[in-house]
């Protein structure tokens, strides 16, 4: 049966209606702009809004509501990977809270906590097994969930935004050791993989939304031409005269300086191993100009996520792919 993914980002809302599966078989991919500029709700006033806009997104364009996939804004998550000694799935159980107490900033009246192992060595091995931590204040999932409740869905699914662009990247154990940078409008989500494990998460609140700020600020334009400019000219130093490049390089270069330092905790943490390529995800990925800059500032090779690679059905042209890794990571979940 068909699925419904939905990324709420505070510049616009996506979904993409699909068959779910590891090879996802797409019917229609939706976009539009998010009038509202909330992303998660916060309060009633927040809620009303926010609700109001995605009943008629699901009216509109005669979007299913029996199975619909949400993501959580990493901004409201905390995410950890740990090292502990080797546990059965009972001891580990037992344990978990109080290693979530150690690592997660929520009290635990107040967390809503789900846990995966990612490695658990034999037990001839002398190593710690790693587990990943994802935390989030329960009150703030059961607003959201509460939200959807209201317009007739009942969520069949909610995932962190950065696990499902993981998953839709489709890594496996041979890749090097990759950062990947989901860019969206009001944050920066970089988390590093190696050999097809995760390693660490951490979310920056900064995004495109800054380079926009940036050319209204410069060039002296409102917020709709800032917007136009910046995706239609971006990096690119051969457009307008490279004017646009010189406003959103300042900006650009404090988002690479978070890159750098993510890169710099990931090789002080394993001295023997390097971060060998990028991976762009998010709507500022097709910035123009972006993978040249990254590439000449950070000296290791540059890709732009590609969530419909090998996927079926009426993949579309004229979306902005990279968008859309965290709807298709929904719908690679197996339930």
């Amino acid at each position: 049966m068909p699925a419904v993914a939905l990324d709420i980002g505070t510049y616009s809302i996506k979904a993409v209606h699909a068959k779910p599966g590891k090879v996802v078989e797409v019917q229609r991919v939706v976009e539009v702009f998010n009038e509202t500029g909330i992303a998660l709700p916060t309060d009633d006033v927040s809620v009303a809004k926010l609700k109001e806009l995605l009943d008629s997104f699901f009216g509109d364009n005669e979007l299913p509501r029996n199975d619909v996939r949400l993501s959580l804004p990493e901004t409201i998550i905390s995410t950890k990977v740990i090292n502990i000694p080797p546990l059965s799935d009972a001891e580990l159980a037992s344990a978990i809270g109080w290693q979530a107490e150690q690592h997660i900033p929520i009290p635990p009246e107040e967390l809503s906590l789900e846990y995966q192992v990612l490695y658990r060595p034999e037990k001839r091995e002398n190593k710690q097994m790693r587990v990943l931590l994802v935390g989030t204040r329960k009150r703030m999932v059961e607003r959201y969930v509460a939200m959807f409740n209201e317009i007739g869905i009942e969520p069949s699914l909610l995932e962190t935004q950065i696990i499902s662009v993981i998953r839709s990247l489709q890594f496996t154990q041979e890749d090097p050791t990759t950062l990947i940078a989901h860019i969206g409008s009001s944050s920066m989500n970089l988390s590093i993989v190696m050999a097809g494990e995760l390693k660490f998460v951490i979310s920056q609140m900064n995004g495109g939304q800054m380079l926009t700020k940036a050319l209204e600020t410069s060039i002296g334009l409102d917020s709709a031409q800032a917007e136009q400019y910046k995706r239609s000219y971006g990096l690119d130093g051969s457009q307008f005269q490279g004017k646009v490049k010189e406003a959103l390089l300042p900006a650009m270069n404090m988002l690479l300086a978070e890159i750098r330092k993510s890169v710099q905790f990931f090789v002080n943490q394993n001295p023997q191993d390097t971060v060998q390529r990028i991976v762009l995800s998010g709507g500022t990925a097709l910035l123009p100009g972006i993978v040249q800059h990254i590439t000449n500032e950070l000296g290791v090779e540059v890709l732009i996520a590609s969530p419909f690679s090998g996927a079926k059905g009426q993949v579309p042209e004229n979306v902005n792919h990279p968008a859309m890794s965290v709807c298709m990571g929904l719908l690679q979940r197996e339930m």
